[in-house]
């Protein structure tokens, strides 16, 4: 008793009553947090009536748009979930009820989702049927054909005397960089090496938009193009003949539940006014008014269907400031409740873990391997169980916020020094109060500290979950990729950033209340 008495400060006593004080507060402020912070998520993840998806590339996004405000002009509630990922995320999504419809190109329908119901020459009218099989209707194609190509520069292309896709074969030192949709799919990459015999071996994926820096730079000699890209024509690139064959026709439909019509009864008629109403000429020049002058997507949209159909619409005006305020909101949502719910799992398995060896290992073994799932891996396991936007991005979190918290918590009871503990017992304190007066108490240094990083962490992860919905800063930062615009990649990683420091000090400033006097460092 003495040991335990000399080795705390003389204000020690009454900062150890003042503990399970703090520890009762603390545990209603993160039960509150939790109980917003879940209303949140229920009011975010509320699907309006009709919602749209679209991918995560910018004619996706402006063909989504444009269906969004032309539902809108039909008097109907719409939400635009833009920028949501690849096909099979799209798919998904329209398979499980998380959106309504989205655009979709007919060579991706043979070649990807229905690859194995359908053979590389189905015509519109087996699509349609096959699609029916799993509760999804498809229009008629929008108007344009937006396949894909190969591209080089026009100086590189005449060094080298290429015109066609099977003038290739004789380069073999070219240096091919690809889109990583493209790198997988089946008449991607895999399937145009092997259909022109293609020996190339210095091969890479990366972002589309960043390949036209790639072809630019030099880093890269060809890439992959959708035929609809302005950067054609901007940076004035050759685009091989595909001599063979090989790429199939991506006519540009929208892909829709089966079961919408009857509980939306004038979205068919919306749709209808699109079908065959897009020229490729048109598209080119959205595409080009989006990616080369940066103009919003909403606003390009309003124009397209004033132009040509007619519908005088005006989209809403989003300031920086407010872009800034929305995105703070949800990116403080995604990061205060997957880390108040991971403090609150988190602390009792480090306690667990300190008390009892060999189930701390597995506990800390577990979470061990949850940290080392790439975070966008993650994300997607996610989707199938709790669908898109907040849900899955908060406990994708919350799953990487577990690791530090635990070690931490077990670290700091583990090195509690076993003079202090015996001396607990000597007072006749039962294990409940050596825990919650004299051991929670000593560790807390160290609790604290894990709360810290997974915090720190969380900030920076949390800027993924806009490829599956969640918002946050990873929004403008999507964006930007998406546009090589370096100002809307900032608008979303300075923040970030700025957030991350405040949580540093705020965390800072939480030791002077959370940890008792005699145990403060400095």
């Amino acid at each position: 008793a003495d040991t335990l008495r000399r080795t705390l400060h003389p204000g020690a006593a009454q900062s150890l009553r003042q503990s399970s004080d703090q520890t009762m507060i603390a545990k209603i402020a993160l039960l509150t947090v939790v109980a917003i912070g879940a209303a949140r998520v229920s009011q975010a993840g509320e699907l309006s009536l009709v919602t749209v998806g679209s991918k995560v590339f910018t004619e996706s996004v402006i063909l989504g748009e444009i269906v969004a405000q032309l539902l809108e002009s039909e008097g109907l509630k719409v939400r635009h979930r833009s920028q949501l990922g690849g096909t099979q995320l799209l798919w998904s999504a329209l398979l499980s009820g998380e959106i309504d419809l989205y655009p979709e190109y007919t060579g991706t329908l043979m070649t990807e989702i229905l690859r194995s119901k359908v053979g590389p020459g189905a015509d519109l009218r087996e699509l349609q049927r096959v699609l029916l099989r799993y509760g999804v209707d498809m229009s008629e194609p929008l108007g344009f054909n937006n396949t894909y190509a190969l591209g080089i520069t026009t100086s590189r292309a005449r060094q080298l005397g290429i015109a066609a896709i099977s003038d290739l074969r004789g380069h073999p030192e070219l240096k091919f960089g690809f889109s990583n949709e493209f790198m997988d799919r089946l008449d991607g990459w895999r399937g145009l090496r092997r259909h022109y015999s293609l020996p190339q071996a210095d091969v890479v994926g990366l972002d589309h938009d960043l390949a036209y820096r790639g072809l630019m730079s030099g880093a890269i000699d060809v890439t992959d193009l959708y035929t609809t890209d302005p950067e054609i024509q901007y940076y004035r690139l050759t685009v091989l003949q595909d001599d063979g064959g090989h790429f199939s026709d991506y006519r540009a439909v929208l892909l829709y539940r089966a079961d919408a019509p009857a509980r939306v009864p004038s979205m068919p008629r919306a749709i209808k006014r699109l079908e065959g109403a897009i020229a490729q000429e048109a598209m080119i020049a959205m595409n080009a008014r989006a990616k080369l002058d940066r103009m919003p997507e909403t606003q390009i949209a309003a124009e397209f269907l004033q132009k040509w159909l007619g519908l005088h619409r005006k989209p809403p005006i989003e300031t920086r400031a407010m872009r800034l305020w929305k995105h703070t909101v949800e990116h403080i949502s995604l990061v205060a409740v997957s880390l108040a719910a991971a403090i609150c799992v988190a602390i009792p398995l480090g306690v667990i873990s300190a008390h009892r060896p060999l189930v701390g290992q597995v506990i800390l073994g577990i979470a061990g391997v949850l940290q080392t799932i790439p975070s966008l891996a993650l994300l997607v396991f996610m989707i199938p169980v709790l669908g898109i936007g907040a849900p899955p991005a908060i406990v994708a979190l919350f799953l990487y916020s577990l690791l530090p918290i635990i070690r931490n918590t077990y670290t700091g009871l583990r090195d509690i020094p076993r003079a202090l503990i015996e001396s607990a017992d000597a007072l006749g304190l039962t294990r409940a109060q050596q825990l919650r007066l004299i051991e929670l108490p000593l560790a807390s240094p160290a609790i604290l500290a894990g709360v810290k990083i997974s915090a720190v962490i969380n900030v920076g992860t949390a800027t993924l979950g806009a490829l599956i919905g969640a918002g946050g800063y990873g929004q403008p930062i999507l964006t930007g990729i998406r546009l090589d615009d370096m100002n809307l990649i900032l608008q979303g990683a300075v923040p970030a950033a700025v957030m991350a420091l405040l949580v540093q000090g705020l965390f800072e400033l939480a030791e002077r209340r959370l940890i008792p006097k005699g145990l403060r460092q400095g």
